[in-house]
């Protein structure tokens, strides 16, 4: 029976494997940076840190935006390695839940599972959507999809389904304002609210100087 420091070594290394030639904002560094993230918010939270470790590493295992919008992927490969590596049944079904459950999909569809640590993980994944790196993955995405980076005649929907969502092609700076600042007002612990409001603050900094050299008022 392998310790719970080697199922989180084990389960590292093949999440960088998984991910070798992963689109930049969903590839093994933003699964670094929402470990680290989800680590720091537990430590004023009584959570699991297994779960919360292995739930962390394994959400964007494989992410339905890049499996034609495929959500059984992503549970199916977590459940067979983690089965493989021996992890408690308890804990598995756990993580499989995290995973199923962590994505915003238009923020306007009712969480099916609730748990501390879903709310550690699905924070520190929402804290890397936001700031100076949540800028870069937005544009870096926007560029993978060859989306416009904004045109002031299409309007953010505020009010998308799931389906519309997922399917959307507007303008990267769209997504600011159909995700990206509402995150702040949905972060699930105080650890994340803390840090969320400096960097929902900067990306309004950005944006009122991205409309100025644009010369168009911003929406």
């Amino acid at each position: 029976m392998l310790t719970k420091e080697e199922q989180i070594t084990k389960t590292i290394a093949f999440v960088k494997e998984q991910l070798t030639n992963a689109e930049g904002g969903h590839d093994w560094f933003h699964i670094e940076r929402v470990y680290k993230n989800a680590l720091l918010i537990s430590k004023t939270e009584n959570v699991d840190e297994l779960v919360v470790s292995l739930g962390a590493l394994l959400h964007d295992i494989a992410d339905s935006k890049f499996h034609n919008g495929d959500e059984t992927i992503g549970p199916k490969t977590a459940r067979k390695f983690l089965f493989d590596l021996n992890v408690d049944s308890a804990i598995i079904e756990h993580v499989i839940k995290i995973i199923e459950n962590i994505s915003f999909k238009g923020g306007n569809e009712a969480q099916k599972f609730k748990s501390l640590e879903l709310d550690v993980v699905q924070d520190a994944d929402r804290l890397d959507a936001i700031g100076a790196i949540g800028i870069a993955r937005c544009f870096n995405y926007g560029g993978f999809k060859n989306r416009p980076l904004y045109n002031p005649d299409i309007k953010p929907n505020l009010n998308m389904t799931k389906e519309e969502y997922k399917s959307s092609n507007a303008p990267t700076i769209n997504h600011f304002y159909e995700k990206l600042l509402l995150l702040k007002d949905k972060m699930n612990t105080k650890t994340a609210r803390k840090i969320a409001l400096e960097r929902h603050n900067y990306m309004e900094t950005f944006l009122k100087q991205f409309y100025k050299e644009w010369g168009y008022r911003s929406y």
